[in-house]
């Protein structure tokens, strides 16, 4: 199956493990997949404990040879393509070229800002997590075990989102002009065609 058209996942406010797994569902079809804002996802659960979680994780490269792994990543971005990667076959060719056809970032790079973005409703927190129950943010837990970016990526996204309200704004004004344009051909048309019905014309 070929599917040339990526489809770009805004990871927003999405549970980590149900995205994950539909992430993992659709490459094995063949679909070639783009998720951005990857220190946006949440996990189920308080802060301290999934902060607790990850640091026995980290431990584990005390039992034997660092050199020879664990490796442990520390983005949000590799955090998420880890989990996906867990739920790939990803040491058989078609397990392989499934992960080949995934793209992970932080924020919203070029060319994927001016793309059209989509969600997951099935992974969505919001529809997915009792209202009272806690959660994570992914880039905050990254921020505290060892990834450095988190300011580089918030900086750039405000000037993502100052850019795409200005773009927003000359849209809005652009249909106003279109709107206005379609009414006044519509109304020469109809002035136009009364006349002609008075000269008997129609």
């Amino acid at each position: 199956m070929g599917y040339s058209k990526r489809i770009v996942v805004d990871a927003r406010a999405h549970l980590l493990g149900r995205l994950a797994a539909t992430v993992a569902k659709q490459l094995l079809e063949g679909k070639r997949i783009v998720v951005v804002r990857c220190e946006e996802i949440n996990l189920s659960g308080r802060h301290i404990r999934n902060k607790f979680i990850f640091l026995r994780y980290l431990d584990k490269r005390r039992n034997t040879n660092p050199s020879r792994g664990p490796y442990h990543q520390r983005s949000p971005s590799k955090m998420f393509w880890k989990a996906v990667r867990g739920m790939l076959p990803h040491k058989t060719p078609r397990g392989a070229a499934a992960l080949a056809r995934l793209k992970v970032f932080e924020g919203v790079p070029p060319p994927y800002d001016r793309v059209k973005r989509v969600v997951v409703p099935a992974a969505l927190r919001i529809l997915r997590l009792k209202p009272m129950r806690r959660y994570t943010h992914l880039g905050k837990l990254a921020s505290e075990v060892g990834w450095r970016f988190g300011d580089v990526v918030q900086k750039l996204e405000d000037k993502r989102r100052v850019k795409a309200a200005a773009w927003h704004e000359r849209q809005k004004q652009l249909d106003k002009f279109r709107a206005k344009a379609v009414e006044t051909t519509k109304s020469k048309v109809a002035k136009e065609t009364s006349a002609l019905q008075a000269l008997g014309s129609l």
